[in-house]
C-alpha cells in the first residue's frame, strides 16, 4: 500500500481522487468504485499496489496486438480492480469481486523476466488503469530493462496521468466499446467522451489498436459501426480495428453475435480504415498490404513475415507493424 498519485485533499479529512473522470468523492475509510483506491485518513492510498490476480504467457495476439511484434510472446499480469462496471465484462470474476491475490513488485517482475528470457509485459485482463502507480514503476524499470511493455485498457483515464504514463507505455489496445454515450452510461457506468480523448491522445505516442466487441442489439446497428469507424479514420485510418464477437457473459444475456455481422462491419470498415481484423471467431485475420492487397503476414497456424523491412515486398508501401 503506497500513497496514491493524483488527488486533491478537502475539508474533514475528504479526497477527491483525480485518476479517473469518475472524480471519486471519499470520506475517511471509504473506497473508490475501482475498489483500489481508498481514503485513510485524508490521504489517498493505492491500495492493490503489486497486488495480481494472475501470471500467465500469452500470444502477443492474445491481447489483441497484431502490429506489435507478431509471434511473440508476452507475460501477462492484471489487477484485481476496475473503475468500470460493464453488465458483459468477460473478466468479471475478477474485476467486479474480490479474490485471491499475489505480491509482486516491480523489481520481481523483473526478475522474472530475466529468469524466463520474457521481453515483453502486458498490464491486462482488467483494468491497468486502476493500477497506476504500479503500471507506472514497473514499466519505467522495465523499459529501462529494454522489455516493451503493454496496457490493455478500456482508456477511462483522465489527461494528466496519461500524459505520465504514456512515455513508459509500447503498446495500448483501447476498448472501444460503443459510440453512444448512453451504452457507456447504462451498460457500463461511465462515459464515452474520456475514452475518445484517450485516443486521440494516444494515437501516435506508442503502437495503438482498437477492439469493438459487437452486442447485438445494443452496439451492432450499421449507423453504429460507422460512426466507430468515422472516429478512427478521423483519428488514423492506419489504426488496426478489431470487431470481436460476443458471446453471454455475467448480466447480459443477449444471443452470441452473429457471424454475418463481424462480417458486415468488417466490410464496412475496410472502407475508409487500412486494418481491420475479426476476434472469437474462426477467420483469416492475416495482414495485407492496403495498397495491392499482398500478403504480409499470415496467422494460419503460425505467424510467417513477408514484409521486407516494414515494407511490402512487391509495392513498397510502409507498413505501420513494430517487430
Amino acid at each position: 500500500m503506497i500513497k496514491a498519485k493524483y488527488f486533491r485533499q478537502l475539508k474533514n479529512d475528504e479526497v477527491r481522487c483525480l485518476l479517473c473522470p469518475h472524480y471519486c468523492l471519499l470520506k475517511p475509510g471509504e473506497t473508490g468504485r475501482c475498489r483500489a483506491r481508498q481514503n485513510q485518513q485524508g490521504i489517498l492510498y493505492s491500495i492493490n499496489y503489486a497486488k495480481t490476480v494472475t501470471i500467465s504467457m500469452d500470444p502477443m495476439e492474445k491481447k489483441p496486438l497484431y502490429h506489435y511484434h507478431p509471434g511473440e510472446m508476452i507475460l501477462s499480469i492484471g489487477s484485481n480492480s476496475c473503475n468500470l462496471s460493464c453488465d458483459f465484462c468477460q473478466n468479471y470474476t475478477i474485476s467486479q469481486f474480490d479474490v485471491p491475490v499475489k505480491e509482486l513488485n516491480p523489481e520481481q517482475l523483473l526478475e522474472l523476466c530475466d529468469q524466463n528470457r520474457i521481453n515483453f509485459v502486458a498490464f491486462t485482463y482488467t483494468e491497468p488503469i486502476t493500477w497506476f502507480e504500479y503500471v507506472l514503476d514497473a514499466a519505467k524499470i522495465l523499459q529501462d530493462n529494454k522489455i516493451g511493455t503493454v496496457m490493455v485498457t478500456n482508456g477511462f483515464i483522465n489527461q494528466e496521468p496519461l500524459k505520465e504514463l504514456l512515455p513508459f507505455i509500447n503498446a495500448m489496445n483501447i476498448d472501444l466499446k460503443s459510440m453512444d454515450d448512453d451504452f457507456y452510461q447504462r451498460l457500463c457506468g461511465a462515459r464515452l467522451q474520456p475514452v475518445l480523448d484517450t485516443i486521440r491522445y494516444s494515437s501516435g505516442k506508442c503502437c495503438l489498436e482498437i477492439t469493438n466487441l459487437l452486442i447485438p442489439g445494443e452496439n451492432d446497428s450499421e449507423s453504429q459501426i460507422q460512426a466507430l469507424v468515422d472516429f478512427i479514420q478521423d483519428v488514423d485510418d492506419q489504426l488496426p480495428l478489431h470487431f470481436s464477437k460476443y458471446y453471454p457473459q455475467y448480466k447480459m444475456t443477449n444471443q452470441p453475435t452473429p457471424d454475418a455481422t463481424l462480417y458486415e462491419a468488417k466490410k464496412i470498415a475496410e472502407k475508409k480504415l487500412k486494418y481491420v481484423y475479426l476476434g472469437n471467431i474462426l477467420t483469416d485475420n492475416n495482414t495485407y498490404c492496403p495498397k495491392c492487397k499482398k500478403l504480409l503476414i499470415s496467422r494460419e497456424n503460425r505467424i510467417r513475415n513477408y514484409l521486407n523491412e516494414n515494407r511490402c515486398p512487391d509495392c513498397n508501401t510502409i507498413i505501420p507493424i513494430e517487430f
